[in-house]
């Protein structure tokens, strides 16, 4: 099996774990177990706690001391272990501590895929701005396939989601022993100093002004994400109170309509190599954000009737908005970072994305719809909500080329040419 293959089960198998329970444990929690909402929200708090350490902690120790290819398997199969003990767990304060574990094991693969897969490919003299958006692509038809999977054997509400999860995380955590070697760069290292030692010199990346703002936007776009991610369903499930729409096919099935957004994602990944050729990553990332103000503010005037082309248009730019800005700022770690640092740099980005932009985004954004959103009768404010996040990526989309003062190196130019 060439590389390129081998790099596309890895992704599918990496995405498949998350998809397999990430929409569907709502259904478990509520359904199966009866817990309640407040405790509910906490759950999706472990994604944003432990990806604001365990990435780059992981980036530090496949930089300096394990494999990164050894470090992910490990990972995948201590994050399998603790998907199969959250059917055991009984009370909802066991289940948060549990799920954080598994966070904890699983949120760093994300980037440690990423820094595997480079470094696969460019041991095989291959063209990463070329062949990974392609290859990540299958990623995301993994997550599709696990929600479907789940779905299809009625496990939405049973245990046997965490079972699946973690059969084929166990699975990958073998077969991540068998890819390419991905050394520790700061072996090689010529300074022995605390910094280089320990792979801590990454956050030396904030003294660049380049580095600072664009780790900065990555926290604002990682918040835009999980505003999405929180209240996207929800959404759509509110129109069950609304006479009118209580019938219609996007709020009897909300996650059907939802997976499009994830379909749109395997599109917007192929597209990113014309686009990087075309404008550069500087406007790519433009477009990302251009396209978060677009997914919020169709969903603010969109309806499950006739406005249903709205929320279905939304979901088709959700590819752009999440793939153009995730997939391009990881490419321009890869090639702004020190070679012996890339790993940690990685976790940097990931930390910054699904960590603090994770936990503020979830934070901030429940207190001003509890303080601002609320209808006298209860329901929430779906129009002024989405409004409000429009209008905050807006102004992030305003800001950033005035501030991003970004110029492509000879060498990025020459790859994205050759893309």
């Amino acid at each position: 099996m060439n590389i390129k293959l081998r790099l596309i089960l890895m992704n599918f198998m990496q995405f498949f774990i998350w998809g397999a329970w990430l929409l569907t444990i709502g259904a478990y929690w509520f359904q199966n177990k009866n817990w309640s909402g407040a405790q509910f929200g906490a759950i999706f708090s472990t994604m944003g706690i432990a990806s604001i350490f365990m990435p780059t902690l992981t980036g530090i120790l496949s930089d300096r001391f394990i494999n990164a290819e050894k470090l992910y398997g490990i990972m995948h199969l201590l994050g399998a272990a603790t998907l199969c003990a959250l059917p055991m767990v009984t009370n909802p304060a066991t289940f948060f501590w549990v799920m954080l574990l598994n966070m904890a094991f699983y949120m760093p693969t994300l980037s440690l895929s990423i820094t595997v897969a480079y470094s696969a490919l460019k041991s095989q003299k291959i063209d990463v701005v070329k062949a990974y958006p392609p290859i990540r692509t299958w990623g995301t038809v993994g997550f599709i396939a696990a929600l479907w999977a789940v779905s299809l054997t009625d496990n939405e509400t049973s245990a046997n989601q965490f079972y699946i999860a973690a059969a084929v995380a166990a699975t990958l955590g073998i077969y991540s022993f068998t890819l390419p070697k991905c050394l520790p760069m700061l072996k090689k290292a010529a300074t022995r100093s605390f910094a280089n030692s320990f792979g801590l010199n990454a956050f030396a990346l904030f003294k660049s002004s380049r580095f600072a703002i664009f780790f900065a936007f990555s926290l604002l776009l990682g918040a835009a994400l999980q505003l999405t991610n929180a209240y996207g369903d929800t959404y759509l499930h509110d129109f069950k109170n609304v006479a009118a729409y209580k019938d219609t096919i996007a709020v009897k099935v909300p996650a059907i309509i939802m997976s499009i957004s994830q379909i749109s994602e395997t599109l917007f990944i192929l597209a990113i190599p014309f686009f990087l050729r075309k404008f550069g990553i500087k406007y790519v990332m433009l477009f990302s954000m251009i396209a978060w103000v677009l997914r919020f503010g169709l969903f603010a005037f969109g309806n499950p009737a006739d406005g249903l082309w709205m929320i279905i248009l939304s979901c088709i730019v959700y590819g752009m908005a999440f793939d153009f800005f995730n997939i391009s700022g990881s490419l321009f770690v890869e090639t702004q970072a020190a070679p012996e640092i890339r790993g940690s740099a990685q976790g940097l980005f990931m930390m910054m994305v699904n960590g603090f932009g994770a936990f503020f985004g979830s934070n901030i954004s429940g207190w001003l719809i509890d303080k601002y959103f609320i209808l006298a009768n209860g329901q929430k404010d779906w129009h002024g909500i989405w409004l409000s996040f429009a209008g905050y990526a807006l102004a992030i989309a305003i800001i950033f080329p005035f501030v991003f003062k970004y110029k492509h190196n000879a060498a990025l130019k020459h790859a994205i040419e050759n893309a």
